[in-house]
């Protein structure tokens, strides 16, 4: 068995029973560092821990798939929803063992974030920018987003300098192409675990950092004011 586990966006309470259950009956449990110390309290003290970056990811999925294929449990956790951020990974655990594996959906920073802002899936649109290749089309595909006058929650770009693309470089694109400044924004930062919240306009991002742990919602222009005052005063 080999199984990928979304394992909640940063706090273990919002990790769900099943995949809590999985992790505990694992042989081999893997995953990037910070994912993999998130659950450490739940993995058996016998089970083999393989920790991951971005740089030796290929190299260590090569090294579960060989445990999977000798028979071993392995358990992939990933932060959030795999189906939401995490695709590409998920796509590589898949390489790394021949064939399709099962996934186990969590919790993932946009639902959370929904449910603080109070905004609706059906009006809303999630890009993520925290991909590997070319970021252009989703850059475009954000624009018309806001142009048809629906919400966007967005996770930027933490990486190198020459990748990032964070809330105030968002920001500064989608000025650059023709959205109104005037967009309320709101961008959140450790969600689930030491939650900080800032709330202005599209314009007042451009000049203000945030940390690499953050998601940021661009609410149209249509939103009611009392729905923005709502989520103003949380």
């Amino acid at each position: 068995m080999i199984i990928c586990i979304g394992a909640g966006p940063g706090d273990l309470g919002y990790l769900t029973q099943r995949g809590a259950e999985l992790i505990r009956e694992a042989d081999v449990v893997a995953g990037f560092d910070a994912v993999v110390n998130m659950v450490q309290p739940l993995i058996p003290a016998n089970a083999e821990v393989v920790t991951m970056n971005y740089r030796d990811q290929t190299e260590k999925l090569a090294q579960v798939a060989l445990a999977h294929h000798a028979g071993k449990r392995c358990v992939v956790v990933f932060m959030g929803d795999m189906h939401f951020s995490g695709f590409q990974y998920l796509e590589r655990v898949e390489r790394a063992c021949g064939h399709a594996v099962e996934s186990l959906p969590g919790i993932s920073s946009a639902q959370i974030l929904a449910s603080r802002s109070k905004v609706c899936f059906d009006e809303t649109t999630f890009i993520t920018f925290h991909r590997r290749g070319d970021l252009d089309p989703f850059k475009r595909h954000l624009v018309h987003v806001l142009q048809d006058q629906r919400n966007a929650i967005v996770i930027p770009c933490p990486w190198d300098a020459a990748r990032s693309f964070m809330p105030r470089h968002i920001a500064a694109y989608l000025l650059e192409n023709g959205v109104s400044a005037d967009h309320p924004t709101e961008v959140w930062e450790n969600l689930t675990r030491t939650e900080a919240e800032w709330h202005g306009r599209l314009a007042e991002c451009v000049d203000r950092d945030f940390t690499d742990m953050s998601i940021m919602l661009i609410r149209t222009l249509k939103a009611m004011p009392s729905q923005i005052e709502a989520a103003e005063k949380k």
